[in-house]
């Protein structure tokens, strides 16, 4: 499991309805996040590379995903350029499997 609850679950402070919003809204906006990303990369659009980077991040935090939050980070910090494009490239992957594992281990764990 590369997600963690413990900040969702102090915030819900024992809100099951909450908790379950939350993970809703995780798994309809970041897979869509993560595919404009991915057409952005294409299009070597830099600007909405970052803009969806930074979008991508809190939601990413809130579920623990430390590892995953570091990646947003750095394909947003390189999005300030378009001269970082091949590198975000590089990075992207990792980004992007991260991601379709926990939005993936979210819809087992919680029966959606």
């Amino acid at each position: 499991m590369i997600y963690n609850l413990d900040k969702i679950n102090e915030m819900a402070d024992g809100d099951e309805d909450f908790i379950n919003s939350v993970i809703l809204v995780f798994l309809e906006e970041v897979p869509l996040d993560l595919e404009g990303l991915e057409n952005a990369l294409e299009q070597q659009n830099y600007e909405q590379v970052y803009q969806l980077a930074h979008k991508i991040k809190p939601n990413v935090d809130l579920l623990g995903m430390e590892q995953t939050r570091a990646t947003a980070l750095q394909i947003e910090t390189l999005g300030k350029s378009a001269a970082n494009m091949g590198e975000i490239k590089e990075i992207f992957p990792i980004l992007k499997k991260d991601i379709q594992q926990v939005v993936s281990e979210l819809k087992k764990d919680f029966g959606l």
